[in-house]
């Protein structure tokens, strides 16, 4: 059965929708989006809903995380899509701001997470997490919520935002939620609407080579063998550009030595490749357990 949400588009209509929920000592779990809701955002809120008694999803297309030439102007935008599928999952509200709401006229306040947002990804985008620490920042301050879901497929977002929070004292639970994946193994993304029928076929490729590289780091294979193979691989199976392979540090996002990881040590695998004009991120567990 489905719950239409509640729809607010101003600060002030959001803080005035939720303050009974916030009198009446209700947790209010939160997920914030760019839109084009696929599976694996609905996991989130479904994540939110668990821990909390009031489920709020943002969609905002953050142009502070775009940088020229970026795919801002034709980023998916799908709002009414998005609103009915938020529907058939009963999220009680959601926000819809506008860029104006967002960053009022004459704005000047940036947050910048130094060295995790300018590792990895950060190298290839250097705008990149500085814009979405921002806009998280400003999330945050506009629903105060007890409970923020984000989910794995973004790892290094998640890692920024972790440190953010523990650095700035937000009072928010940040909650990692498993990556959502299709049937060949492909991380769910509103980015994946733009493959076409021949690169959505080589797109899986990205999980099996991931999952390849973590059997054999757990094999005891050293870490710049397994990266080396990696990248190879994605080339051979039609991956235009490789920007990263990379084995490092599940918090500190640092490359770790060189060789065999030892037992018991964390580790994550990240990637990042092209196929056509589509950038694709995945990662997952590297760890060595035994």
């Amino acid at each position: 059965m489905t719950k239409s949400p509640r729809i607010v588009r101003t600060l002030a209509d959001l803080r005035a929708a939720l303050h009974p929920h916030r009198l009446a000592g209700e947790r209010i779990g939160f997920v914030p989006t760019m839109g084009a809701l696929h599976d694996g955002h609905m996991s989130l809120v479904q994540r939110a809903q668990a821990a909390c008694g009031i489920s709020v999803v943002s969609i905002f297309v953050n142009p502070t995380q775009f940088a020229p030439g970026e795919d801002l102007d034709v980023y998916p935008r799908t709002e009414a899509a998005d609103l009915a599928r938020l529907a058939e999952v009963g999220c009680d509200l959601v926000y819809l701001p506008s860029v104006g709401e967002m960053y009022p006229e004459g704005s000047r306040t940036d947050v910048r997470v130094n060295g995790l947002s300018d590792l990895l990804d950060g190298i290839h985008r250097p705008h990149f997490f500085y814009g979405v620490a921002t806009v998280v920042a400003r999330l945050f301050i506009h629903v105060q919520p007890d409970v923020a879901v984000f989910g794995e497929k973004d790892y290094q977002q998640l890692q920024v935002i972790r440190r953010m929070v523990r650095d700035l004292g937000f009072a928010i639970e940040i909650v990692g939620a498993p990556t959502w994946r299709d049937a060949d193994g492909l991380a769910q993304s509103s980015r994946n609407t733009y493959l076409d029928r021949e690169d959505r076929r080589t797109a899986g490729a990205i999980n099996q080579v991931l999952h390849r590289a973590a059997c054999r780091l757990a094999a005891g294979r050293s870490g710049e063998e397994v990266l080396r193979e990696a990248r190879a691989t994605l080339e051979r199976a039609g991956f235009e550009r490789v920007d990263y392979v990379a084995l490092v540090d599940p918090d500190s996002l640092e490359a770790l030595a060189p060789g065999p990881l030892q037992r018991g040590q964390a580790a994550r695998l990240l990637v990042a490749a092209w196929l056509g004009q589509t950038r694709l991120i995945d990662n997952m567990d590297g760890s060595r357990r035994v």
